[in-house]
């Protein structure tokens, strides 16, 4: 008889469910995809029925259900935060006081309870509730599904109950603890105090200032490193509370953060100037050098030849790809849903190897996570099914038509929303729901992000890539199957700006080509690249094939099917709604295509951004 063990991550923000049978991670999904609420931080009800229905399982075949951090410790650092900064925070106590007294400190008996209720059927049993910390959680995600038998394992995020940062060493089955840095001082915190104060959402627009550095000047580093944070040679650092407001307020950062920094935070949605480009390279160069020196700390330390990554800060791809380059371990491995989300698949897999006792047997070359895709799919009789009931013209071609044709309305410029499989776990569209543009257009990526995503101009695109094709794109020396590395363009493929171009600042950047796949070039001649392969997403390989045959070209825009503040599609309604909403040109759910010329307009097309927080 199988053992299923359920991994839950929730309560504060991007929460999910991870389900394992016999140790094999077989279902894992993210509330915000089912509830259409990004970032959603509820109990995942719809993940955990999600989870159940794909191994045809009730509750009561559940072993057990695995937390993925400890709340009595969280309630600890909460308490002890206050008696540190009294009577600093009041407010803000008396709140978290609430909702922690109101329910969380009883979390057994809320968990079990929305088990329960995930499901339409009462359980006959409820399986036992267990505990993982934090980081804990962080690491076991990041180690247990690599493909390493051995690793050094570094988790970095905002904070989890104290770990802000953390060192482990991965040896088969078993995870050992080396040191960690704990709450107030957090990388993670620091990244979100800027993120906050040039106008973004704190946990949802980090990936924002990310974007924004290579526009700017770095001309706020020294001054960062002067007065916010002391970094010792190993990467441990301590910052400068003085400015910063997150353990007694509500806010990042104090008024002497204001003073430091030229003035007043930017209001989200505000225009944005030089300064805030400036302050996103600073941040972003601080960040890189404190992973950087982790890393190497880390090595020296451990003398290990393979590194694994998690945690949210692990979503840094610029970080990521500097610890690459600096060649100090042979390999790395990175979780791919790195934040919270994926605390419910280390959740899991800690207590399958830990609790259970069970080994492992990595083969070395591939990972557990089955390149990511993990959520619902849909045939191509329930799409048809749906697309009758919407009155939507479509036609069903067989696979070998369906990317004869999708691939030349690429080549022609047309920009097609492309929806099959199982849908991708983590932040990034990996290839099954993905919106596709052509990478030698010129306009392709203004085009997508003001008519399509309606989001910030700035904003970059990844390239797919085939992978036996990607050293002729990029400087890239490993395979990067969940677009979590950002390599350079290669210098064969890059175009010469004029001087004048070239001394450009600012958004101005953005209207020089700078390769002949100009679409996927930053302007700092980075790629944020993913590598597909025929084994493990054949029909999208088939596409990049089928473009490649086409036009030569080997590489396509890839970015989420979603609109700025909507979480990435689940469903075909999802998929279709988002459709009719935007200037995309071919919808592609499965073997069924349906172009916009052809359908009927939605009479809520011009008010439907009202729905998503921005973020």
């Amino acid at each position: 008889m199988s053992t299923y063990v359920l991994g839950v991550s929730a309560f504060y923000h991007d929460s999910a469910a991870c389900l394992l049978r016999d140790g094999r991670i077989i279902a894992a999904a993210q509330e915000e995809r089912f509830t259409r609420m990004k970032g959603d931080a509820r109990f995942p009800r719809h993940a955990v029925r999600y989870c159940l229905e794909e191994a045809g399982i009730p509750v009561s075949a559940l072993e057990c259900l695995v937390f993925y951090e400890k709340p009595l410790l969280k309630f600890e650092r909460l308490l002890e935060t206050y008696l540190a900064f009294a009577p600093s925070g009041l407010t803000s106590f008396l709140s978290a006081m609430r909702t922690w007294l109101g329910g969380k400190v009883w979390l057994k008996t809320i968990l079990q309870r929305e088990l329960g209720a995930a499901t339409s059927t009462r359980p006959s049993r409820c399986p036992r509730v267990l505990w993982c910390e934090h980081h804990e959680s962080h690491a076991a995600s990041a180690f247990y599904p690599s493909p390493f038998k051995s690793a050094a394992i570094l988790c970095v995020d905002g904070v989890g109950e104290w770990a802000t940062t953390s060192a482990w060493v991965g040896d088969g089955a078993t995870l050992t603890p080396l040191w960690d840095l704990r709450f107030p001082h957090s990388l993670g915190l620091l990244y979100s105090a800027f993120t906050a104060f040039t106008g973004f959402g704190v946990n949802s627009g980090e990936y924002k200032v990310m974007g924004l550095a290579p526009y700017g000047r770095p001309r706020y580093v020294q001054t960062i490193y002067e007065h916010l944070i002391d970094i010792k040679k190993d990467g441990t650092f301590r910052l400068n509370l003085d400015y910063f407001n997150y353990c007694t307020g509500r806010r990042m950062t104090s008024a002497k953060f204001e003073a430091l920094f030229d003035g007043p935070p930017r209001k989200p949605e505000g225009q944005l100037t030089q300064r805030e480009m400036d302050l996103a390279r600073s941040i972003q160069d601080v960040t890189e050098e404190v992973m950087l020196r982790l890393s190497r700390g880390l090595h020296a330390e451990t003398g290990a030849h393979n590194l694994c990554l998690a945690g949210g800060v692990a979503l840094n791809c610029v970080g990521n790809g500097r610890i690459l380059r600096d060649k100090r371990f042979r390999r790395m491995w990175i979780q791919p849903a790195a934040g919270d989300a994926g605390g419910a698949v280390g959740a899991a897999l800690c207590a399958w190897h830990s609790l259970y006792d069970h080994g492992r047997s990595p083969d070395g070359a591939s990972d557990a996570m089955e390149v990511s895709l993990l959520g619902p799919r849909y045939s191509n009789e329930c799409i048809e099914a749906f697309l009758g009931r919407a009155a939507a013209p479509y036609q069903r071609l067989s696979d070998q038509a369906l990317v004869q044709l999708v691939s030349a309305e690429l080549a022609s410029g047309k920009v097609v929303a492309w929806f099959q499989g199982r849908m991708e776990f983590g932040p990034r569209a990996l290839g099954c729901r993905s919106i596709l543009g052509d990478p030698r257009a010129p306009t392709m990526q203004s085009l997508i992000n003001m008519k399509i995503k309606y989001r910030e101009s700035f904003r970059p695109f990844a390239p797919s890539v085939l992978r036996e094709r990607v050293s002729d794109y990029f400087d890239l020396p490993t395979d990067s199957p969940y677009m979590l590395l950002v390599a350079p363009v290669a210098s064969g493929r890059r175009l010469r700006v004029a001087p004048d171009d070239e001394a450009r600042w600012g958004i101005d950047r953005l209207k020089v080509p700078r390769s002949d796949i100009p679409a996927v070039t930053h302007v700092d001649y980075s790629a944020r690249v993913q590598t597909v392969d025929g084994t493990t997403n054949e029909r999208f390989y088939c596409l990049l094939k089928a473009f490649e045959a086409r036009t030569g070209c080997a590489v396509l825009v890839n970015t989420s099917f979603n609109v700025r503040n909507e979480p990435i599609v689940c469903s075909p309604a999802d998929a279709y709604r988002c459709f009719m909403r935007t200037g995309l040109d071919l919808l592609v759910l499965e073997n069924c295509v349906l172009y916009k010329i052809a359908q009927t307009p939605r009479p809520d097309a011009g008010n439907w951004q009202h729905e998503f927080e921005p973020d």
